[in-house]
């Protein structure tokens, strides 16, 4: 893996002085041996990681003791046995952990791959057009070094941006997505400590709380075997029609002076990327909304239902957390102007709406049996409507299964077998 070379220098760190031959020469090498190691894909992911876990050494990463991966188990098996009467989906956690920052990064790495690499192959494609055509042909084996390039830029500046999203998420799942492996709920003591002093709240109500999301979050994504890649698939898409803003990478690339490495340390990505204005990438976009408010209303909704008399400050937990997952912290909108990609459930109080309206009509076993299919799930509209809804899925026949589309089950990524560590 290459040293990080000075033009992705973390904040705070000196470039090389130019006139001084030592350092600029330590600075050549270091961009040859990046240039030499491009890595597969449109983004250097090697230089992300070691961008990211060098930024999270800088600000400090310490271990974790014993006595946190304990807290961290025990607050797990607590949630799950809360959350069995609330919910009709069984027990999700197959392994229960603590990560630090650093083990965030390491086991989130993946997923982060299939969301930033089509729009980073993008960025790159578009980095090669702006060579003149009549000009490709001269520089011959040079283009793939503007390939290079590109895959370092965008992967030295996810790097920055994933270390600093690591040291806000407070889970595996806490942005809504599925990050982790399948079947293993982690929390992140070090941010939970922080957001709890920030609450002014006790520190093992909080991560209770955390704990009582995450394993709701994995209750859904280990029993509703489609929906992984439904939400997956549907931030796929939505990356797949973000196009390029070549004017910006135009800018962006000329302010870059090779006899002056800080150049590159100054430049930014944010803002290249813009969502495509048609009728496919608008409904495209409302589909990951409502997948993801649908995903994050069921859980704050049955979160809730399963700790109304049992935590003291639930309501203040559900009201921030609500805010927190409406905004989002500043890394993760840092992340969404670097990829062009928010997200953020924008109707996520509707949605809570929804399932607690469902609740009432269906019962619990009623209301997670619309998880059954895609097909069942409540559109954008119904937000509006949940009464009428939820009364309309009073006569639905659970035979109407056999008359659904097959939804492929894709295989478990996960190590088989419980385990608690």
């Amino acid at each position: 893996m290459p040293d990080i070379p000075f033009g992705f220098a973390l904040p705070g760190a000196q470039p090389p002085d130019p006139n001084d031959p030592q350092q600029m020469q330590q600075f050549m090498a270091q961009l040859q041996q990046l240039l030499a190691s491009p890595g597969n894909g449109p983004v250097n992911w090697d230089l992300a990681k070691q961008v990211a876990l060098s930024q999270l050494a800088a600000s400090g990463d310490s271990s974790l003791t014993p006595f946190e991966r304990n807290s961290v188990t025990e607050a797990l098996q607590l949630a799950d046995l809360w959350l069995n009467p609330a919910s009709a989906l069984p027990s999700g956690i197959r392994t229960a952990v603590a990560w630090n920052r650093t083990e965030w990064v390491n086991r989130t790495l993946d997923v982060w791959k299939k969301l930033c690499d089509p729009v980073a192959g993008r960025m790159v494609s578009a980095m090669g057009d702006l060579v003149p055509e009549e000009a490709r042909a001269q520089l011959g084996p040079m283009q793939s070094m503007v390939a290079t390039l590109g895959g370092a830029l965008f992967g030295g500046q996810l790097g920055q941006a994933l270390g600093s999203l690591a040291g806000e998420v407070l889970s595996a799942g806490d942005i809504g997505l599925p990050l982790g492996p399948a079947g293993m709920a982690a929390l992140v003591p070090a941010n939970i400590t922080a957001y709890g002093k920030g609450l002014e709240l006790p520190e093992d109500e909080v991560r209770l709380y955390v704990a009582l999301r995450e394993a709701a979050h994995q209750r859904l994504f280990e029993h509703v075997p489609w929906l992984r890649a439904h939400v997956l698939g549907a931030v796929e898409s939505y990356a797949a029609g973000i196009t390029v803003n070549r004017e910006a990478i135009e800018e962006a690339m000329g302010r870059i002076d090779p006899a002056n490495p800080e150049s590159m340390q100054a430049m930014a990505l944010e803002g290249i990327f813009s969502p495509e204005d048609t009728p496919q990438q608008k409904a495209t976009l409302n589909r990951l909304e409502t997948a993801l408010a649908l995903v994050e209303g069921w859980v704050c909704h049955v979160v809730d239902s399963a700790v109304a008399d049992r935590l003291p400050n639930v309501v203040r937990l559900g009201e921030a957390f609500r805010r927190r997952r409406a905004a989002g912290g500043p890394a993760e909108q840092t992340f969404a102007a670097l990829v062009g990609l928010e997200l953020r459930p924008r109707r996520l109080r509707e949605a809570s709406t929804l399932w607690a309206t469902l609740t009432e009509h269906r019962g619990v076993a009623g209301r997670d049996a619309i998880w059954s299919h895609p097909d069942l799930l409540p559109t954008d509209d119904d937000f509006a409507h949940p009464e009428v809804f939820a009364r309309s899925q009073l006569d639905f026949d659970i035979a109407e299964l056999d008359d659904l589309p097959s939804v492929d089950e894709p295989p478990s990524d996960a190590d088989p077998g419980p385990e608690k560590s």
